[in-house]
Formats: structure tokens, sequence, C-alpha cells
């Protein structure tokens, strides 16, 4: 089996402008780090805060913790109710909620809502690099292919040393069917990254759909070397299994 892979979709801390006073930023820290140890007791530990009049701050870290729980579209939901109401005087304040509600809805397998709110975010910061590349993977589960090189190619101009934006282009080419173009990429990737497994991953890949199976074999086992317990393991695992029962394309 041969599919995208990108990369986990993680909500990070930005804490509210509301979470102003040096109490609700104690309050704000200790809530967060509630949900990094466990999400059920974020979940609890902001409820609680909210009841208590803890208004946006209380909100953003219960719209994580409900994330980090599995509510992933819940969360979305909340973190976009937050962007939208947010007073703070800097629009990359309001960009990087909306950033993190567009993470949620990937998350939560919402490409074209992830979409929506990544596009709200870049309105307000059109260089920030990281919500360009999870665009990107917003409009490649939309098989957008031609978009969402555009997205990384902006993301690489702004900060040319991203390996994996290399390797996600890489694969939107070779949905394209543009194995020369995914190889550039893939060369650049390596060069940036030597044991990028994700890499590896992708030029297994297009080494398989050329018929070298002996090359590709060895670059998902280089997979099972470097990463074996993530993602990009499964994949190659899975990958080499179906050579093995369909060794001839």
């Amino acid at each position: 089996m041969v599919r995208l892979i990108f990369a986990a979709i993680l909500v990070a801390t930005v804490a509210p402008a509301q979470a102003q006073g040096a109490d609700d930023a104690q309050r704000y820290e200790s809530c967060m780090a509630v949900t990094r140890g466990e999400a059920q007791k974020g979940v609890e530990a902001a409820l609680a805060w909210r009841r208590e009049g803890g208004g946006a701050a209380a909100d953003h870290c219960l719209a994580t913790a409900l994330v980090a729980r599995g509510d992933a579209s819940e969360g979305a939901q909340l973190l976009e109710q937050l962007a939208a109401e947010d007073s703070s005087p800097n629009p990359a304040m309001r960009a990087r909620l909306y950033g993190q509600a567009g993470r949620a809805w990937l998350q939560s397998g919402d490409s074209r809502r992830a979409w929506a709110a990544l596009t709200d975010a870049l309105r307000l910061d059109r260089d920030a690099t990281d919500i360009l590349v999870d665009r990107a993977v917003a409009l490649a589960g939309l098989r957008l292919y031609f978009e969402a090189i555009d997205d990384l190619s902006r993301a690489l101009d702004l900060a040319p040393g991203g390996a994996e934006a290399f390797v996600m282009r890489a694969t939107a080419w070779r949905h394209l069917d543009n194995l020369e173009l995914a190889d550039d990429d893939l060369a650049r990737a390596l060069a940036l990254a030597p044991d990028n497994a994700d890499a590896f991953l992708e030029r297994g890949n297009i080494r398989r759909l050329r018929g070298q199976n002996a090359a590709a074999r060895a670059d998902w086992l280089a997979v099972l070397r470097l990463d074996p317990d993530g993602p990009a393991a499964e994949a190659a695992r899975v990958n080499i299994e179906q050579m093995d029962i369909v060794p001839n394309r």
C-alpha cells in the first residue's frame, strides 16, 4: 500500500490575550500542565476554571484538552470561536488560534474545515510557514495537489531548511505522476536530514512505482531501522507485505 504520509497534528500552546494577570497566567499554565499529563483531567480542570469565570484562557485550555482527549472536532470548534472573538490587537495571535483550529480539524479528519480555518489564519499572517505547511496537508487531503505544492513552495521560500516540507512536496508530485520532481525534492530532504524516515518511505514508494523492488525494499527497511515505532514504519511494513504478495506491477 502506498499512502500519503504527512505529519501528526498537535495543538501547540498559545495563551489567549485575556490571560493577562499573573494569577490568570499561572492558572493557565497549571491547566495546560494537567492537560499534558492526562487529557481527561485537563478537561475537568478547564471546566472547573470556566465555571469560576476563567474566560478565554480557560476555554483555550479546554479546547486543547478536548483535542488531546480525542475530541478534536469539538476542540476545533471552540478554537475557531476563540479566534473569532479574540480581542488582541496583534493579528498574529488570532492567526495562531485559527491555525490551531485547523490542526484540530486535520486531526479529526475534516480536511475541508481545516482548509477554511487555515486560510483564515493566513489572511492574518501570510508568512506563517507552519500554517502554510498545515494548509498543504489539508489541500492534499482534498486531492488538490497543485495547490498543496504552491503552499509548500512558499513555505520553503520562507524557510529553505524544511526537510519535511520537501518530503511532503515530493509526495504531492508523486500523486501528480511527476516522479522526477519528486526525486529532486527527496534528494534535497535527505541532504538536509539524512536520517529522515519519511523521506526513505517516500523514496521507496517511488522506486516501487518504477519497478525497482530491491531498492524500494532497502528504503523501507531503512525506515524500520530509523523509526521502528512511528507511523512511517507502519506504512513501510504494509508496503513490504504488499510487494511480497504482488511482486510485479
